[in-house]
């Protein structure tokens, strides 16, 4: 038994810091096999049990070192439409890959590595076959929001042999997958197949169509006989301190939105400029504001911190981000807090000042609350501020639809089943949950397609 996973390669930071190219290599085919003959194929797998959309990643993982890569993609998507974003952006090292026995005495099976090698080796394959599919019945189904939840429920309920109508507010589908993961962690070549796949499932794309102003819920219900809800969390949150709305701060979802569906990293071919400076802070420590902070560095900064108020061992975003982000020189400077940010003369934000911070005892996330130092404020220089502390779901559904009971934070209230207080409207991922992982989403947009299979059935 082999207890050292096979690595894969990555690109060197000094020269993927130079441009927006994808910085995993993946694997090859050769690597793919010697990796996947690791798994001993438990017989009872806690892997599977880890994973939100159910994947059978022993059955895939054998295929796979048999050296068949079409059979192992089959496998992974009978129950997940999506495997080439989450062989790249699911967190396994938390989920499947921490269930994983190997990781008792060794290194576990590299579940996600695997999970893109297959789908992005059969790209140009169609890879579910017609007799897949459930036959066609009559009744309609709308999904609201082409993210990771909307696709999912999409997917399933088209197998299923529902009629389904996917509504999106922008032009282009994808939503966070597009507007909010950058082209080097995404490529948004990987989500045009991904979202392409679902459509050849017979799933009819509405663009440009805001549900909650183009039509409401109750207008979607005299055309539709279910409704799944994935608007998503579009609403950025801010500390309100003093100068925050200075020129220079934005939020983490107004710079990505701009960098990814607006190309600046691409400018002057594409004519949408985002000036960064030379100094740069990004505050918070997830996922996003790693991806913030590595945006800003590509985009010309010359020195890019983040700002957490806790340690290191507290930061959310995933390790291998944490890694990549140190490897590019981003600098951290932890336990420490803004207060309030200072204008230059034309109105533009030039200062940060921020207080230090120690750990107190544990809140309610189970991580130690961080208190401020006494006296311990200072100030820095800088060009632009990155705020990523989060996002609130998008409010325009909610107050358009009065009998959608929702949380005081704005999340849409759901069941065990992803149903909510309207008969046969269900609604799943940042929509119910706030900023949350791609794979948390794709998990409710899968239950809330069996709980409205069961209803129309």
């Amino acid at each position: 038994m082999k207890k050292e996973r096979t690595q894969m390669k990555n690109r060197s930071a000094t020269e993927r810091v130079k441009d927006f190219n994808e910085v995993p290599l993946g694997y090859t085919l050769e690597e793919a096999v010697e990796e996947a003959k690791r798994c001993i194929q438990c017989k009872n797998p806690k892997c599977v049990s880890g994973c939100p959309v159910e994947v059978k990643i022993p059955a895939f993982i054998a295929e796979l070192a048999k050296g068949n890569v079409q059979a192992a993609v089959d496998k992974i998507k009978e129950t997940n439409a999506l495997p080439a974003i989450c062989g790249r952006v699911c967190p396994q090292e938390e989920q499947c890959e921490m269930k994983c026995i190997l990781g008792v005495k060794g290194e576990p099976v590299a579940i996600g590595n695997l999970e893109r090698f297959v789908a992005d080796y059969t790209r140009k394959q169609s890879v579910v076959s017609s007799k897949q599919k459930a036959e066609r019945k009559n009744a309609r189904v709308a999904i609201i929001g082409s993210g990771p939840a909307g696709l999912t429920c999409a997917a399933d309920l088209a197998l299923l042999g529902y009629q389904v109508t996917m509504f999106e507010s922008l032009h282009v589908t994808g939503g966070v997958l597009r507007y909010g993961i950058p082209e080097f962690r995404l490529p948004k070549a990987i989500v045009d197949q991904e979202v392409s796949y679902i459509k050849t499932l017979g799933v009819d794309v509405q663009p440009d169509m805001l549900i909650g102003s183009v039509l409401t819920i109750d207008e979607l219900l005299k055309d539709f006989q279910a409704v799944f809800i994935g608007s998503g969390a579009g609403l950025p949150k801010f500390m309100k301190l003093k100068g925050e709305s200075l020129e220079g701060i934005y939020s983490a979802n107004e710079f990505l939105f701009r960098v990814n569906m607006m190309k600046a990293y691409q400018f002057p071919n594409n004519l949408t400029p985002v000036k960064v400076g030379k100094k740069v802070v990004v505050v918070g420590a997830g996922n996003v504001a790693m991806d913030s902070a590595r945006v800003a560095l590509r985009l010309g900064a010359e020195k890019v911190s983040i700002i957490y108020r806790r340690s290191h061992e507290e930061m959310p975003a995933r390790k291998e981000e944490i890694h990549r982000a140190v490897e590019e020189g981003i600098e951290f400077q932890l336990l420490t807090n803004p207060e309030a940010y200072h204008a230059d003369r034309e109105g533009r934000v030039a200062e940060i000042e921020c207080i230090k911070m120690e750990l107190g005892e544990p809140d309610a996330s189970g991580r130690r609350r961080p208190v401020p130092v006494a006296n311990s404020n200072f100030k820095q220089p800088v060009d632009t501020v990155i705020v990523a502390i989060g996002n609130d779901p998008n409010p325009l559904i909610p107050l358009r639809t009065p009998s959608l009971k929702t949380e005081k934070w704005g999340g849409v209230i759901v069941d065990q089943n992803q149903l909510t207080s309207i008969p046969n409207v269900c609604a799943g991922g940042d929509i119910v949950r706030g900023a949350a992982t791609v794979i948390s989403a794709m998990g409710d947009g899968k239950k809330a397609a069996k709980t409205i299979h069961t209803a129309l059935r």
